[in-house]
């Protein structure tokens, strides 16, 4: 599989096909407190003082493909042929893919303060990053010259990707100012692991059906870091070859109908890639042959790679990671008298900041009691409408939850898997693709007592922000 994901992206990196997650918007678990800075991970005069997952990963992990390929891709990756009968040759069609995984490994949050209600973290977590396009004829391709009737073709090859992963150590710092404005802030270490980026400017390809062979031209650049030989298990261990930096900040405001904005800049940062990355504009043709034959798809990867590594230099390069931009507004509803049933919805808008997408998000959390079922809507750029659910059984001292926010394409594809079965068509804005998520943590320690209920005399102070607060409204004694 890792081979074909090579060839169709007619790239040489691995696309690990693993995200931007809703469903814990607004929940208060210690994943929510990571990812959203301003929120809370702590329940006065319920929870425990600390908090960690226990080494158990708390990941989300999630893809698409979207456009006319999905039903070759599939037909190749569960029935080892193509279904080429969804391209389209010459008329410029593109398809899109993009692919994420995030990963904390270690979680571990403090509340430090009674009386500022001050919040202290740390985390670990691994994140990989992918996107881009891909044209029907470099699927199409694949499949050998049958589905090219002309001889010879320009700019169908022009596909565009990247991708990169990186380790992030992160701190975090929440406070509740006062009874209306929380702040939090999450500052981290990036440790890059990988990174690649082709931009395929023009291309041209010339059929030779006589002797089974094409010639292949393509200009454009291509970026890579420098991993010693072959990817392996090891490179993904932390080292400090390629450093960088984030930082992600967020503050919800209630309003006096109990309305909660909260807006958060997240994952504001970049990785300095070292001296021993390469990046070569490349212009150049080579031929490929045994179209026909069932080493088709080695002799177009190694073709395709002749060409994009054969005029690299070597050097650094700056590179900024997945950063967003969110807005959210959320109110809680008691259903019953004996608040038992409550419903939660929040309305978020996702921008991402050094890329066009854009998401939309609905989340309808039910809770009864302890036990929450989440329905979440989500509508892109793209066109591309996503509904999703989780499943979360949640106390004040602990949590675990499991759903994913691509349902339905989760159980097509799954489907698609057990049944070998590629004969759905893709029009419009159907899409292939699947989204899992998990997550676990637990409280220990003594209870956070409320200064009024506390059993022993409370030595926390306000925080510092609350102070600096203060002293600038005017609001201490």
């Amino acid at each position: 599989m890792k081979k074909i994901l090579l060839v169709f992206l007619l790239i040489s990196f691995s696309v690990k096909i693993f995200g931007q997650q809703f469903s814990q918007y607004n929940t208060g678990s210690l994943y929510d407190s990571f990812e959203n800075p301003s929120q809370k991970a702590f329940i006065t005069d319920s929870s425990k003082q600390f908090a960690s997952n226990f080494l158990v990963p708390n990941f989300n992990v999630n893809f698409f493909i979207l456009g006319d390929a999905q039903a070759s891709l599939k037909g190749r990756a569960f029935n080892n042929m193509y279904n080429n009968t969804a391209l389209r040759i010459n008329k410029g069609r593109e398809n899109h893919l993009n692919a994420n995984l995030n990963a904390y490994s270690i979680m571990f949050k403090m509340f430090s303060s009674l009386n500022g209600d001050v919040e202290l973290g740390f985390a670990v977590q691994t994140k990989m990053e992918g996107k881009g396009t891909f044209t029907d004829e470099s699927i199409a391709l694949l499949n050998g010259p049958a589905s090219f009737n002309a001889n010879s073709y320009s700019n169908i090859f022009n596909n565009n990707f990247h991708f990169q992963s990186y380790h992030q150590i992160s701190f975090t710092y929440k406070e509740k100012i006062n009874k209306q404005f929380s702040f939090g802030a999450k500052l981290s270490a990036l440790l890059g692991i990988q990174y690649e980026k082709l931009n395929t400017t023009s291309s041209q390809v010339v059929f030779d059906n006589i002797n089974d062979s094409a010639i292949l031209g393509l200009s454009g650049v291509y970026y890579t870091n420098y991993i010693p030989g072959h990817l392996t298990s090891r490179d993904y261990l932390p080292t400090f070859r390629n450093p960088g930096a984030a930082i992600s900040l967020g503050a919800t405001f209630r309003t006096e109908d109990s309305f909660f904005i909260q807006g958060n800049i997240k994952d504001l940062g970049f990785i300095h890639w070292s001296s021993r990355s390469r990046v070569g504009a490349f212009n150049d043709i080579t031929t490929i042959n045994g179209l026909s034959s069932k080493s088709r798809e080695d002799s177009i990867y190694n073709a395709v790679s002749h060409i994009i590594h054969g005029n690299s230099v070597q050097t650094s390069f700056n590179t900024p990671i997945d950063g967003r931009a969110e807005l959210s507004i959320h109110k809680k509803f008691w259903i019953d008298d004996n608040k038992n049933f409550r419903y939660s919805p929040t309305l978020i808008a996702s921008k991402e900041l050094f890329y066009p997408g854009f998401t939309g998000a609905l989340v309808n959390p039910f809770q009864y009691k302890k036990y929450i079922l989440t329905l979440t809507t989500t509508y892109d750029d793209l066109k591309m409408f996503n509904l999703g659910a989780q499943f979360m059984v949640q106390t004040p001292n602990f949590e675990f939850y499991l759903g994913s926010d691509k349902l339905s394409q989760t159980g097509s594809l799954l489907s698609s898997q057990l049944n070998k079965s590629t004969t759905q068509t893709f029009q419009n804005s159907a899409f292939t693709g699947a989204d899992i998520f998990l997550g676990f943590s637990l409280k220990i320690g003594p209870v956070i007592e409320h200064p009024m209920n506390a059993s022993v005399i409370p030595t926390g102070e306000k925080g510092f922000l609350s102070r600096l607060w203060g002293r600038i409204f005017k609001t201490d004694n």
